[in-house]
């Protein structure tokens, strides 16, 4: 059994030698991870990079942590897991239909938003203001695979969750597909889920959209993610071609004025950076008590890591612990944070 185990991960070596694409990115010729470690078996490098995520905690707290609409109750609503989920099912899609590393693929769309803040880009926007460097969610993601969790991940996934953000252009052609499936899986399910909140009717989407891609959330992917195969096949870049790309971003536009910006979504957003400004103050502020030799702005990344790291649900437990008043005596658990004050060097 061990002589057939051995054999697995190079047969399935072999396997991608032959039929993935001269421009994918092939296992056997990954530039590796920081850290050398000996081979498995039975996976290949991606594979792990794939699994290590999967099981990380920052993957299992995607699923408290809010996409658009915080804390729904409705639990249609999609939260940053199911978008993460959605965002590999197109990048899959895509990718194996150009031939390139599925696997690999999945790992960088499993991995480019563990980052994320409670309260979606909201919670990012305060951090953005608080931090002295500012705060990017994409950065904060490749800090919690290679320091918080030590994931040791290969370059080539690291680099996709890096550079995943409209600003950025992965290295690879597996990156480049998840940096355009996280665009289109965002515009589509908030399509949908607007609509669930009553915040837009299918009738106020744009006609010209409509008569393009459909008002039919299927009939809308398929379409999209069709044009960026016909369109990529073959080439160094992926992407739309330019007829369904300015229908894209005309789209895209119309939900930042109707539902991103200036909408019944944004109502409690105020609310929730208060909580999460209030939070992290709080932490600098213990945090510099207890380690005095360290410098603010040691204290300020570790309070940086706690709080970015937090749930919407956990964080409001929080803010509910520290600043409102309670008959009962509690006692504060905040392990965490003094074990990432440890592995931030605070002294």
């Amino acid at each position: 059994m061990e002589i057939v185990s051995n054999s697995i991960r190079e047969k399935i070596e072999e396997r991608e030698n032959l039929i993935l694409s001269k421009r994918a990115v092939k296992s056997s010729q990954t530039q590796g991870r920081k850290r050398q470690e000996d081979k498995c078996p039975l996976r290949t490098e991606f594979q792990r990079d794939r699994d290590r995520i999967l099981h990380s905690k920052a993957f299992r707290r995607l699923k408290h942590k809010t996409q658009v609409f915080f804390s729904p109750y409705d639990d249609h609503f999609r939260t940053r897991m199911t978008h993460t989920l959605e965002v590999s099912q197109i990048a899959r899609t895509i990718s194996r239909a150009l031939q390139l590393n599925e696997d690999l693929t999945e790992a960088i769309a499993l991995g480019h938003d563990l980052g994320h803040t409670p309260f979606g880009h909201s919670g990012e926007r305060v951090l953005n203001e608080l931090m002295p460097n500012g705060y990017r969610h994409n950065e904060q993601s490749v800090r919690v695979v290679e320091f918080i969790e030590n994931l040791n991940l290969t370059l080539e996934t690291t680099d996709g969750i890096l550079n995943h953000s409209y600003h950025c252009m992965p290295s690879t052609l597996e990156g480049q597909v998840v940096r355009i499936s996280d665009k289109i899986a965002y515009i589509n399910h908030d399509i949908q889920d607007a609509i669930r909140a009553g915040i837009i009717n299918t009738e106020d989407i744009p006609k010209e959209s409509v008569n393009y891609f459909s008002t039919t959330n299927r009939i809308r992917l398929t379409k999209i993610v069709a044009d960026i195969i016909d369109n990529s096949w073959d080439k160094d870049t992926v992407e739309m071609s330019d007829e369904c790309f300015e229908q894209f971003i005309n789209l895209r536009k119309w939900m930042f004025e109707h539902v991103y910006n200036n909408s019944p979504a944004k109502l409690a957003e105020d609310k929730a950076q208060n909580v999460i400004r209030l939070l992290f103050q709080h932490y600098c502020e213990i945090l510099s008590k207890t380690y005095k030799n360290s410098s603010n702005e040691e204290i300020m990344q570790t309070a940086c890591d706690y709080v970015s790291g937090m749930t919407d649900r956990y964080v409001l437990i929080k803010y509910e612990e520290n600043f409102l008043p309670s008959p009962l005596v509690q006692k504060n658990n905040d392990d965490f944070l003094y074990k990432l004050a440890g592995m931030n060097g605070l002294k």
